[in-house]
């Protein structure tokens, strides 16, 4: 296995849409989501662990998901575990582990990736992720790997590469904000878009470099405490300084304005399971398109719906089409599909009330 490669993989995210089994204290990366026996952490891990050395692995997570992580992730030492004192987006973090590695090993190749992701060909994972990092050993080069759009999916941003080129990695054109559903269709239609899957690989070199050219002053934050990285003065470091960086996801702050950007259309299937509706597509249904975790159900006039509970409930449903049934604890929600993106706006009204 290649000592020069390496993982960040983000699990900082709360999963809101995932509400009531996703909550800020207990986010949907810890769960086990679809029954597989494995929470998605644990399997985004195994996954990345074929490719790169265990002890390369490094979680990025909010500190007070710390003991979670380790009881997950027992093969994870502590210094493993990078703790952000703030939520700051993905680019202050991704810097932060990018000046970790370099300090350690210069050399290094690494992927970022969501720990919440559902891939389910992991070789053709692993195959993807190697001709990535075969391209970001040898170019300075910024790449991500592209989802090929299955629909017009309006909840997504995309990128866009030059039609032209008959490479298997792509130059990236630009990168398009999440479209309305017109729009959507037309990218599907002109076959050069992708969608952005938030998996990035470069070298410490490629990224390092390109923090320095577009964000001056993160760059300068974080590198006040490159002395003290890998060392036992690092976690007062990153406690004093790290809420002072500005909170931009790694698109805006980087990727949108580099010129060395490059995409592989992946060859995996990929699900971002973002809601409760990416879900429904992911598990086995019944003949009414039904998909049932951990209830027992008596089903009459019902379709198309996703029904869980945290124990073997029985749930006794008639006339519901297009439903999420969740029951949790005290709290029992039952939603229509179709505003599943609203539910993110119902947790932020019920946490102010």
């Amino acid at each position: 296995m290649n000592k020069n490669y390496y993982a960040i993989l983000m699990a900082g995210g709360v999963g809101s849409r995932f509400w009531p089994v996703s909550t800020t204290e207990f986010p949907k990366q810890f769960h086990d989501m679809l029954g597989s026996g494995e929470t998605l952490i644990q399997k985004t891990f195994s996954r990345l662990s074929k490719i790169i050395p265990v002890e390369n692995i490094l979680i990025l997570t909010n500190e007070k998901y710390n003991h979670i992580v380790l009881e997950q992730l027992p093969q994870v030492k502590q210094e493993q575990v990078l703790l952000e004192p703030a939520m700051r987006n993905t680019a202050p973090c991704i810097l932060y582990a990018s000046l970790k590695i370099q300090k350690q090993n210069p050399d290094a190749v690494m992927v970022v990736a969501p720990s919440d992701h559902w891939i389910e060909d992991e070789k053709a994972f692993t195959d993807n992720l190697q001709s990535c990092f075969d391209f970001c050993s040898k170019e300075n080069a910024l790449m991500t790997l592209g989802i090929q759009p299955t629909f017009p999916n309006t909840g997504f941003g995309y990128i866009e590469f030059d039609k032209t080129d008959t490479n298997p990695i792509k130059k990236v054109s630009q990168f398009r904000e999440k479209p309305d559903y017109e729009t959507a269709k037309s990218f599907l239609d002109s076959g050069n878009f992708l969608w952005n899957g938030g998996i990035f690989i470069w070298s410490v070199k490629s990224i390092t470099a390109a923090f320095e050219k577009f964000q001056p002053q993160m760059n300068a934050l974080f590198h006040q405490g490159f002395e003290s990285y890998n060392t036992a003065n690092e976690k007062q470091f990153i406690e004093d300084n790290y809420a002072l960086a500005e909170n931009i996801s790694i698109d805006y702050a980087v990727m949108e304005n580099a010129e060395n950007v490059y995409v592989l259309p992946a060859t995996f299937d990929w699900n971002d399971l973002g809601t409760w509706g990416s879900l429904h597509e992911k598990l086995d249904k019944d003949e009414n398109n039904n998909a049932v975790i951990n209830a027992t159900v008596v089903l009459e006039n019902a379709s198309n719906n996703i029904v869980r509970t945290d124990s073997k409930k029985l749930i006794i449903i008639d006339g519901l089409d297009d439903y999420i049934i969740v029951d949790k604890d005290d709290v029992l929600l039952i939603y229509p599909k179709n505003k599943e993106q609203d539910i993110k706006a119902v947790v932020a009204k019920l946490s102010k009330d």
